[in-house]
């Protein structure tokens, strides 16, 4: 079985520790075009599932990229909100940065995860990937939310994607272990928020029950979350390309889109029980009134009118008076709206909405979104 506290990859400690960096009046940059904000992944995962083992396979791996991984240490009691501030040059919160023998830099933080990552991006040397494992953070959205739309890290970073780690071997009991109480278990919440599952340990169903085991475990998560990608692995060793540099929340960017645009799939997923976490998909044909659209999200995602729960929400949307394809991304109480690209001569121009939450009621969002229908239509 994995061990979740693994000894770290044999480090060297930088002679010119970053702590210092805070107090040093800052550089004055070039004056050129700025350089893409780097990608963010959020790694989260049930105790036990190998967020740890992930971690250590990219500090160790030769992979030829300069990948920074945060390993974050605050807990809910010490609050979200504390930890986003930037403390300022008094700070010193963060405690240690290494750099490992394949180019990868390591550090713990405590608090300030904004300090840190600014003092990442700060460094001489180019990044090509921010890692952010999330240690006794159960809910991820918080972090997503500032990653994604926070003005205090003036686009220097972006979030890529969000990664929960399952345990292939236990996952069906950590969901099914508070279905019955007032509790609700965050492997559901960590699936619900996740664009990627590493579906981790799965040598150890395999040898123990290879009958179709794997596939009815794909099937569990994807009633919780159907956009979801679903990737095995043993001991957490997969392709970087298929976790780095995902653009999940890039709204020119069509992979997120494809599952959207599939006419003929079916997004909508069962309850698991009474309350329980699910995707659903609601479809409309005709334009909507892009202002219309923004009052019922609010009303759904800040005033909770409807009394739903929703974690993630998607969608494309075809608007009036517009011959742009418009996407919708949300974590939590935070989305966007934008325009991604024209739509194309052979697209059927239809509304796909996707909600991933608890309490989802779909007769009253379908009915709900008539409302938005643009005048005319």
């Amino acid at each position: 079985m994995e061990d979740e506290e693994e000894e770290p990859p044999l480090a060297v400690q930088i002679n010119d520790i970053v702590n210092h960096v805070a107090s040093e009046p800052p550089s004055q940059p070039p004056v050129t075009d700025d350089p893409p904000p780097v990608g963010v992944t959020v790694i989260t995962g049930y105790l036990g599932a190998g967020k740890s083992t992930l971690v250590n396979y990219i500090l160790s791996a030769q992979h030829g990229k300069r990948i920074a991984v945060i390993l974050n240490e605050f807990g809910e009691e010490i609050g979200v909100e504390r930890a986003m501030i930037n403390e300022g040059e008094g700070g010193g919160l963060v405690e240690e940065w290494v750099e490992l023998a394949n180019g990868c830099i390591c550090c713990t933080v405590k608090h300030s995860l904004v300090q840190a990552l600014e003092q990442l991006v700060q460094r001489k040397e180019r990044l090509d990937h921010i890692l952010l494992e999330t240690t006794g953070l159960a809910n991820p959205a918080p972090l997503a939310s500032v990653l994604w739309l926070d003005d205090q890290l003036e686009s220097s970073v972006k979030l890529d994607s969000i990664i929960t780690v399952v345990d292939a071997k236990n996952l069906r009991y950590q969901l099914k272990s508070h279905q019955d109480s007032s509790s609700f278990p965050e492997a559901y919440l960590q699936i619900a928020f996740a664009d990627i599952v590493i579906l981790n340990k799965v040598d150890l169903v395999l040898h123990d029950d290879p009958e179709n085991l794997l596939e009815e475990l794909e099937k569990e998560i994807h009633n919780i979350n159907s956009l979801v990608n679903i990737i095995h692995a043993t001991r957490c060793q997969v392709e970087l390309s298929m976790i780095l540099n995902c653009q999940a929340y890039d709204a020119t960017h069509g992979a997120h889109l494809e599952s959207l645009l599939e006419e003929n799939k079916s997004l909508t997923t069962k309850e698991l029980h009474d309350g329980g976490v699910r995707t659903l998909c609601l479809y409309e044909s005709r334009k909507m009134d892009l202002e219309k659209v923004r009052l019922w999200l609010e009303e759904i995602l800040w005033d909770k009118k409807y009394g739903m729960d929703v974690y993630r929400s998607k969608g494309v949307l075809s608007i009036q008076d517009s011959d742009q394809l418009h996407t919708l991304q949300g974590v939590r109480e935070i989305y966007e709206i934008l325009p991604a690209r024209p739509w194309r001569k052979d697209e059927s121009r239809m509304n796909k909405i996707v909600f991933i939450g608890q309490s989802l009621n779909e007769e009253i969002l379908r009915d709900s979104l008539e409302g938005c229908l643009a005048a005319g239509c």
